[in-house]
């Protein structure tokens, strides 16, 4: 908990303290403890206390002592019940902000960029290129405003608590109100503060939190198994809607264009039509962004699988900003409303009525792949805030931009990529990130302390670093403890970064702190105090594709009493439909126990049955596709062991290492060649050489497929009749051969007896 301020009073107003404004604000006067006396040393007096006394004293410090060494828990259920009025004000007086992002540990480099068409050349026009997570050792510079120290910085350790005079009375909850300066607003806020509730009682915002579940719906939520129904919808297709709970409404598809219908805070429903970027005039949603904020508004979990990057991208990014900003309005104007009434004291105000917040401030966690997603989401936070002709008051916004912008003195990369590519690694590719965001009424306060903060835009490896590990002394994840909102976006990239990361992050979710940091008890809510906030969390999740590790954080982190809604769209045709060189496709299928046996299944099939196949001589310019770097690293080791003739490359393979290997295969000199697919998928090179093709597992993008086959075109030399795809799959790898070959082929593939399965591509056909 943080210290209390002990200042002196002066004679100017803006020196005091909070309580010693409360006071002169109540009496009209300071309180006589702060008078000004004449600067006399007096005289100490000793007094002998009795015996009596000295036991009492003694016995009151081994009560203060046994209350440091009990659990906040206990701190809390005793403060509940012996609350005082001077208990108030001195809570009332607490530094809350402590927090903050530690000093950022160095992160791994990945490999550099190498070659293009001719390896050399190639070479000198990508080398200036960023590789992944090359800037993650790098700290953030601090601008001039006086910004959060970090745990684990100095003063901390030192205890001394981190104020931020220029913003932190300006962007505090607890002693601000529900009243604007513009004298042109003040008679609406008049009659907002005399409404009973800022929220009107309609709102899915205040439905959702104000519901007070009972140990019956926890047990229903946590033991009884999910009841499911499925709808289809315009846009969206095919949905998946679950509940535990048989209390939860139908969800119904919102057809209204009446923006009042969907409980927009203001300015949002003024500055969301200009912002939405729909292309009918008189449509403020686009039908996707439609059917996504209705599921959103409803506070249901939602995992949308088909977020595109060349496509409905930015659709997807300006719908969740639009509700987590709705989110966060909607619960500071609560809070300042009560504050309001609180300091009114009005007749019958009833205490409990006032259980406005949680543990901590943050609300929001929106976790993003790079600085680029980061800083396009603040930018449409301040566009949704910025009422036309009036700007929206940003601090830290030159710095911001500096740390989160692109180089202007970058040069953009000669190659030619996909148009895929080219929007994932648009930008700054930065991957260790973190920053705290708050907001309060039309002001904006970037590089907040965690503590002070209502959204915090994250990395997984920025959020890893501060949440540490088990046994670290500089950790904290306390700041995750009533995050109302988590939006999961570009799940997909994580899985080519660490997934590691996103598993270690949903574990510290919603736990219970292990400090206070400064929060009024009194207006808690009781159902994150009883530690239930992971039932009121709302979850949304985006990826670019279906995959079983993304489906079990939706299956088993997502606790939301309201529900979950998975849009489930199986794809008709596949990937394959796209391979343009005359091919044929070998699938063969191997039998597998379970999940976990399925890895060395595939590692004994492949070695007994499929390489013995491709050693002879005969069937040179071979490339073996690899997704897992488990996986490549074993086969790397086999085929040293076995002196197979090979070269390898991955993405920690240095540029040099990159232009050897592929010179080699080329030329014949190596007869396999081992890529990773996350050396795929940070450089999207062009693999020339290539005659036989081997899929050690199926791709996790789909249209990768098509590409490595593809590829063989970039090396014609007549010699079609001789090329070879080869490719391993298991019944437990139904969602990605679905992708490739079709819904359809994938149950007649793995209901048949057959084990091999044979397709021809090519443009003749």
């Amino acid at each position: 908990m943080g210290k209390r301020r002990r200042q002196r009073g002066e004679e100017s107003v803006s020196s005091l303290t909070k309580k010693q404004k409360k006071h002169l604000k109540e009496f009209g006067e300071q309180h006589p403890f702060y008078d000004q006396v004449a600067k006399v040393e007096e005289r100490t007096q000793l007094v002998d206390l009795p015996d009596s006394s000295e036991d009492e004293s003694r016995a009151e410090s081994e009560v203060e002592s046994e209350e440091e060494n009990t659990n906040m828990y206990q701190q809390l259920l005793a403060t509940l019940r012996h609350v005082s009025d001077d208990e108030d004000d001195d809570e009332e007086d607490e530094d809350e902000d402590e927090g903050g992002a530690p000093v950022e540990d160095e992160n791994e480099e990945l490999a550099s960029d190498a070659e293009d068409e001719d390896i050399e050349e190639e070479q000198e026009a990508d080398g200036d290129d960023e590789a992944p997570g090359e800037h993650a050792g790098e700290d953030e510079e601090h601008g001039d405003d006086k910004e959060p120290t970090e745990p684990g910085d100095p003063a901390q350790e030192d205890g001394e608590d981190f104020t931020d005079s220029k913003h932190e009375s300006r962007f505090s909850l607890e002693t601000n109100f529900l009243e604007e300066e513009e004298e042109e607003d003040a008679e609406a806020d008049k009659k907002e503060a005399a409404e009973p509730s800022v929220v009107n009682s309609e709102d899915p915002f205040k439905k959702h939190i104000e519901r007070e579940l009972e140990e019956d719906d926890i047990n229903q939520i946590t033991g009884n198994p999910k009841t499911t129904s499925s709808v289809k919808w315009p846009a969206l297709g095919q949905l998946v809607c679950s509940s535990s709970l048989k209390k939860v409404q139908p969800l119904k598809s919102e057809k209204e264009t009446d923006l009042t219908k969907f409980h927009l805070h203001k300015p949002l429903d003024s500055t969301w039509p200009r912002v939405s970027g729909s292309p009918l005039p008189d449509q403020s949603f686009t039908p996707l962004q439609r059917e996504l904020f209705t599921i959103m508004n409803s506070y249901k979990d939602l995992y949308y699988p088909s977020r595109m990057v060349t496509a409905q991208g930015e659709e997807v990014r300006h719908v969740y900003c639009l509700h987590a900003l709705n989110h966060v309005l909607k619960a500071n104007s609560q809070v300042l409303n009560n504050n309001s009434k609180k300091r009114d004291q009005k007749k019958g105000l009833d205490e409990e009525d006032l259980r406005d917040q949680g543990l901590t401030r943050p609300k929001v966690l929106i976790v993003v792949p790079f600085r680029e997603s980061a800083l396009r989401v603040v930018q449409l936070l301040i566009s949704l805030l910025e009422v036309p002709g009036k700007k929206v008051d940003v601090s830290n916004k030159k710095r911001f931009k500096n740390e989160f912008g692109s180089d202007p003195d970058e040069k953009p990369s000669k190659l030619k990529r996909p148009d895929d590519y080219e929007a994932i690694f648009a930008g700054n590719i930065d991957d260790h990130f973190r920053i705290g965001v708050s907001i309060l009424q039309k002001s904006m306060r970037l590089y907040s302390p965690f503590y002070s903060s209502d959204i915090i835009i994250a990395s997984p490896l920025g959020l890893r670093t501060i949440i540490g590990s088990e046994g670290e002394k500089k950790r904290d994840f306390d700041f995750l403890s009533s995050i109302e909102v988590l939006i999961i976006d570009q799940a997909d990239i994580y899985m080519m970064q660490n997934w590691e990361h996103v598993l270690h992050l949903m574990s510290h979710l919603n736990l219970q702190p292990k400090d206070s940091h400064g929060v009024d008890f009194s207006r808690v809510r009781m159902w994150s105090l009883s530690n239930w906030a992971k039932y009121y969390r709302q979850t949304l999740l985006f990826s670019a594709l279906q995959d079983p590790q993304i489906n079990s954080i939706f299956n088993k982190h997502c606790f939301n009493y309201s529900g979950q809604v998975a849009v489930r769209n199986m794809p008709v045709t596949g990937s394959i439909s796209q391979v343009l060189v005359q091919l044929p496709h070998v699938f063969q299928r191997l039998e597998a126990d379970s999940v976990l046996s399925v890895i060395d299944a595939r590692f004994k099939f492949f070695t007994e049955k499929i390489l013995p196949q491709y050693r002879d001589a005969i069937m040179s310019h071979t490339l073996i596709y690899i997704p897992s770097y488990f996986d490549y690293v074993r086969l790397r080791n086999y085929f040293t062991k076995e002196e197979l003739n090979f070269a390898h490359i991955c993405e920690y393979t240095p540029k040099s290492g990159i232009t050897r290997a592929r010179h080699f295969f080329v030329e014949g000199e190596r007869q396999f060649l081992l890529v990773t697919e996350r050396f795929h998928f940070y450089k999207r090179y062009t693999l020339k050489g290539i005659r036989n093709l081997i899929f050690y597992e199926l791709p996790t993008y789909p249209h990768y497929y098509s590409e490595m086959c593809n590829m063989m075109k970039a090396w014609n030399k007549g010699e079609e009749a001789t090329w070879t795809c080869t490719v391993l799959y298991s019944k437990y790898d139904a969602q990605r051969l679905a992708a490739v070959v079709g819904a359809e082929r994938t149950a007649q593939m793995l209901q048949s007896k057959k084990n091999v399965h044979l397709f021809v591509t090519g443009e003749n056909n």
